[in-house]
C-alpha cells in the first residue's frame, strides 16, 4: 500500500526501483525482529554485569555477595542467548545496534528491574521453564513492547519499522509462548516468507495493480460519480485498487478475506468513515462480477 500510493508515474513507467523498494521494505521488518531479539539478550547481559558491579562493590552488602541469579538465570533468556542459528542471523545481518545505542537496553532493564512483575518473580531464588516463560512473555508484553522510548528509538532508526512493530512483536510473543527446552535449532529464525508463493505475492500485486491502474481507476469512478473525486482520500483510493486487482486476478483469495483485509487497513491508516465507503464499493463491484462471471475463485468457500 505505502509503495504504491507513493508511486506518482504511471502504469507504462519502469517501476523496477519501486519494486525493490518494496521487497526492500518487507526485508527489513526481519532486521527489526532481529532488534528485538537482540534486546533481549542485550537485556539478559546487562543483569549479568549488574549483579557482577555489586559484588564488586568496596562495600558490598551480604545481598550483594549472593545475589538472587534468577532472571539472570532465565531459562528462556539463556535458551535465546546461546541460540547458534540466532548467533549467526545477527552476525549476517549486523545486528549490532545496542554496541552504539546501549542506554536503551538500560532503559528497558530499568524498567523490567522496577516492575511489580519482577518484583513479584524475585520473591523466590528458583523457577521452572514454565515460570521462566510466562515471566519473559510478560516483560515483553506489558514492558518492552509498550515502551515509548524504545518506539521513540525505532522511529528514529527506521521509519517504516513502526507499521512492522506490531506484526513482529505479535511474532515474537507467539514463539516466547511456543518455546520449549527442546526447541530445534532454527526455532528463533523463522523463515520472513512461508514459501515463494508468499514471497510472490506481494510483487504480483503489487505489478498487477500498478499495470492496470487506468482499468481499475475506471471501474471505482463508475462507482463514485456521485462522489467529487478530490474528496476522496487518496489512501482510499490506492486501497481500492488493490482490492480490485485481488478480487480479480489472485483466484486462491476468498472474496470475504480481501475485503476484509483492505477494511481493516482503511481503519487503521485512513478515515474513521473509509471503511464504509470501500465497503460500499467493493459489493457493488464483487456483485457485478458475480453477475458476469468474472469472478474466477478456484475451491469451495472462496465465494
Amino acid at each position: 500500500m505505502q509503495t504504491l500510493y507513493a508511486f506518482k508515474g504511471s502504469e507504462s513507467d519502469d517501476f523496477s526501483k519501486d519494486q525493490k523498494f518494496l521487497l526492500f521494505s518487507i526485508d527489513n521488518m526481519y532486521n527489526l525482529y532481529l532488534l528485538l531479539m537482540s534486546l533481549l539478550v542485550e537485556v539478559q547481559k546487562k543483569a549479568e554485569t549488574d549483579l557482577q558491579k555489586k559484588q564488586n562493590k568496596h562495600l558490598a552488602t551480604k545481598e550483594d555477595k549472593d545475589p538472587n541469579r534468577k532472571f539472570v538465570n532465565n531459562q528462556l533468556l539463556k535458551l535465546i542467548s546461546e541460540n547458534e542459528s540466532l548467533k549467526d542471523a545477527f552476525k549476517a545481518h549486523n545486528t549490532n545496534y545496542w554496541d552504539l545505542d546501549d542506554e536503551y537496553v538500560d532503559v528497558i532493564f530499568k524498567a523490567i528491574t522496577a516492575s511489580d512483575l519482577y518484583k513479584e518473580y524475585m520473591k523466590t531464588r528458583v523457577s521452572d521453564f514454565k515460570e521462566d516463560k510466562e515471566f519473559l512473555v510478560d516483560i515483553f508484553k506489558e514492558i518492552i513492547a509498550p515502551n515509548e522510548k524504545l518506539y521513540d528509538y525505532l522511529e528514529d532508526k527506521n521509519l517504516t519499522w513502526l507499521d512492522d512493530l506490531p506484526t513482529v512483536n505479535t511474532t515474537i510473543l507467539k514463539l516466547l509462548r511456543k518455546a520449549k527446552l527442546t526447541s530445534n535449532e532454527h526455532f528463533f529464525t523463522p523463515k520472513l516468507y512461508k514459501d515463494i508463493d508468499d514471497k510472490q505475492f506481494a510483487i504480483e500485486l503489487f505489478r498487477k495493480t500498478l499495470l492496470n491502474r487506468s482499468a481499475i481507476n475506471k471501474e471505482i469512478e463508475a462507482k463514485t460519480k456521485n462522489w467529487d473525486t478530490e474528496r476522496i482520500a487518496s489512501i482510499d483510493y490506492t486501497l481500492l485498487q488493490m482490492a480490485i486487482s485481488e478480487l480479480k486476478n489472485f483466484p486462491s483469495i476468498p472474496v470475504k478475506v480481501t475485503i476484509n483485509e483492505y477494511l481493516e487497513i482503511s481503519k487503521e491508516y485512513s478515515t474513521p468513515k473509509s471503511s464504509i465507503f470501500i465497503n460500499g464499493i467493493l459489493d457493488k463491484l464483487v456483485k457485478e462480477y458475480e453477475a458476469s462471471d468474472k469472478l474466477n475463485k478456484v475451491g469451495r468457500g472462496l465465494m
